[in-house]
This record gives structure tokens, sequence and C-alpha cells, in this order.
């Protein structure tokens, strides 16, 4: 497969990756790309599994977590980077932190923001009724073909509402973009179907880590209760 990454900041400042969660590109990280360019740093941006062309597999195995967190092994291999700081955002996170648990020699330090540890991310889908609550749209993520009618009918209306009123309109128009190319809506969705156990059982992370959550944050409701998780 052929990812798209973008690349921002000297090539031979510290290495760093910063993964894109659902439903947005790599162009999220605009931003913080630019301001670590100009601290010297080696900013790599990959549109992940399914958002790049060129790595749009169809089935839904294919977006098993040991699977994306390869994508993320195999990006760093390409631009011959043996380890890096690696920053994730929902789903990103979750890749971020499969990476640091299971390959901490690649792995300089752990960003996550928004989705904690999957060990305490999954507990609190079976046993904290805010975060089921504020989870229960994993079910319609999960249906093939309904989901994506759904998220798109409108002019996508309940996709650009996801993005809130934070996010530019350029920037939702780019990402909506992306995701009625041929195939990459399910794609992305695929990363829902492909949720298993396997997904949240994660080993302890021992890598230098810091975890990112906001008060306001409409998927994760965990922050504040990571001792009771843990």
């Amino acid at each position: 497969m052929t990812f798209d990454v973008r690349v921002a900041g000297p090539t031979d400042g510290p290495p760093i990756v910063l993964l894109h969660g659902f439903p947005q590109t790599s162009r999220c990280w605009n931003a913080v790309a630019a301001e670590l360019g100009r601290d010297g740093m080696r900013v790599l941006l990959p549109d992940q599994r399914g958002y790049s062309p060129g790595a749009r597999p169809r089935e839904v195995a294919d977006y098993r977590i040991d699977a994306l967190r390869a994508d993320v092994l195999g990006i760093l291999d390409a631009f011959g980077v043996d380890d890096a700081h690696i920053v994730g955002h929902d789903w990103g996170a979750s890749v971020a932190w499969h990476v640091a648990a299971h390959h901490r020699e690649r792995v300089r330090s752990l960003t996550a923001l928004s989705i904690p540890h999957l060990a305490a991310f999954g507990r609190a889908l079976r046993e904290d009724d805010d975060q089921k609550a504020r989870s229960t749209y994993f079910a319609l993520f999960r249906e093939d073909g309904t989901a994506e009618r759904v998220l798109l009918a409108e002019d996508a209306r309940r996709l650009r509402v996801m993005f809130g009123d934070t996010v530019a309109t350029d920037a939702i128009d780019e990402y909506i973009r992306v995701l009625r190319e041929p195939g990459a809506l399910t794609a992305a969705l695929n990363w829902y179907r492909a949720m298993t156990r396997d997904t949240g059982d994660l080993p302890p992370v021992k890598v230098p880590t810091t975890y990112i959550w906001s008060t306001d944050d409409a998927a994760a409701a965990i922050g504040a209760r990571m001792r009771r998780c843990r």
C-alpha cells in the first residue's frame, strides 16, 4: 500500500509522527506541524489507512488494530527513522497507544489526545454509564451501508455537525471531499467495524507518556475517572 505522508521541518530534526482520528485527515495537524517544524522537529503527517487512496483495502479485517499499528512502523521504515515521538488523537491515539505498548524501541515518547490507555477505555465502555452514553454512535458506525447513507445524506450534514463550530469551513469541506472518494467513508468506518476485544487488550506502556483530555470532550468522558479505570 502507498500512504500519503506530508512532511514539515528540517530533515535532520528529531522525528515526530502525528496520527489523526475520525473523520479527519492529517490536515487537522497543520497548525501543530508548523509550530513543531519551527522548533526544529522533523514532522511526519500520514493520512492513515483508508484515508490515503493508495492504502484503502476493502475488507473489514484489514482494519484490525495490529494492521493499523504496523502501518506506523512501515512509515517510519520508509523514512529511515529508527524511533520517533508519536502523537495521536481519537483513533490516532488508539494506534499510538498500541505502537508504544508493543514496539517501545521505536517510540521516544507518546502523547495521546482524548483517548486514554485502551484498557481503561474498554473498561469505561463496559462499566461507566456516561461513557456508554457518549459512545452510542459506535452502533450506527458499525452498520454496513446504513452508516454511510446516514452520514452523507443532506450534503453530509451529520458529518459536518461532528466537527462543531471550531473547525474552519474549508477544512471541513476538505475532510468531506476525501470521505466522498470511492470507498473512503466505508474504509474509515471499518476502523469501528474491526474493533474486537484485542483492540483494548493492551499491556502497560513503558515509554514517557502524556495524556491530554478536555472537559468539553464529547466522545471521551473518562479523563476525570482514570484512577477508577486502571
